[in-house]
């Protein structure tokens, strides 16, 4: 069984809603904050998901997300990716520019994003769980 992190980071707390209801569809994922924790750990993990918010002109946070991705970039040879965030303008275009990003790795990505506009309703959170059960399944 591929071991799994949820590693998220969030502004305003919608994103970290969408990742505490992953989790709930993923029970042995282990769920961190990327404030929390060194890329090292992150990449011991068979299937990564990754959340993020879009900021300014729909890109991912810069000063804390964006370094730590950039850490683990050229480093998920092999690796289950899964992707997701929330916005609160635009059209989701960071997500899709995120996307192409972990094409270009060797990594293997998730058929599917989630992507939530604000906060997410109890239909989008049931949405975030069953994101999770499709995952674990991935």
């Amino acid at each position: 069984m591929d071991k799994t992190i949820i590693v998220y980071w969030s502004g305003t707390g919608n994103t970290k809603i969408i990742a505490e209801k992953i989790k709930e569809g993923i029970k042995d994922a282990f769920l961190v904050n990327v404030e929390n924790i060194d890329y090292h750990e992150v990449l011991k993990y068979d299937k990564i998901i990754l959340g993020c918010s879009a900021m300014g002109n729909e890109n991912l946070e810069e000063e804390i997300f964006e370094p730590f991705f950039e850490s683990i970039e050229n480093k998920l040879d092999n690796k289950k990716i899964a992707l997701f965030g929330s916005y609160g303008w635009g059209d989701g275009a960071w997500m899709t520019n995120w996307e192409e990003r972990v094409k270009k790795t060797k990594a293997i990505l998730f058929e599917e994003s989630l992507t939530i506009y604000s906060t997410p309703s109890t239909e989008e959170e049931l949405l975030a769980v069953e994101f999770g059960k499709k995952i674990s399944k991935f």
